[in-house]
């Protein structure tokens, strides 16, 4: 497959996606991103780590930007994503293992909370 047709590919999954499928890939992807970061500290691999956190950054950015003020949630999602970000800024500078270690399991269970809510919405549409 070249690599025109594998983008097609992509964006066709991508656009198929529910909300709730797009935001764990998200977050998903933060995880991920969150983990390589902290492989290339321990490797000293600073470009890779700065990429890493930025990508990081970039996400939760998106997901602040994307909230649905209109709930109250939204609020302390929007605090918490200003949390992550701020949090990432300190790991960046200091190159802080320690601190990302204690950041990394954060945004797993924010991802797993969205995982249990996406199983819990999307069986309650099919039984309603």
């Amino acid at each position: 497959m070249d690599a025109r047709g594998y983008q097609q590919y992509k964006q066709q999954s991508i656009n198929s996606m529910t909300s709730g499928e797009l935001l764990l890939m998200l977050y998903d992807e933060l995880v991920k991103r969150s983990t390589l970061a902290s492989i290339a500290l321990e490797r000293q691999d600073w470009p890779l780590f700065e990429s890493a956190l930025d990508r990081c950054t970039d996400i939760i950015n998106y997901l602040d930007e994307t909230l649905d003020r209109q709930y109250p949630i939204s609020h302390d999602l929007g605090r918490m994503y200003d949390y992550f970000t701020y949090e990432l800024s300190r790991i960046k500078a200091g190159r802080n293992k320690k601190e990302l270690e204690r950041l990394r399991p954060m945004l797993a269970d924010m991802r797993d909370a969205f995982r249990t809510a996406e199983k819990t919405s999307s069986s309650q549409e099919r039984r309603g």
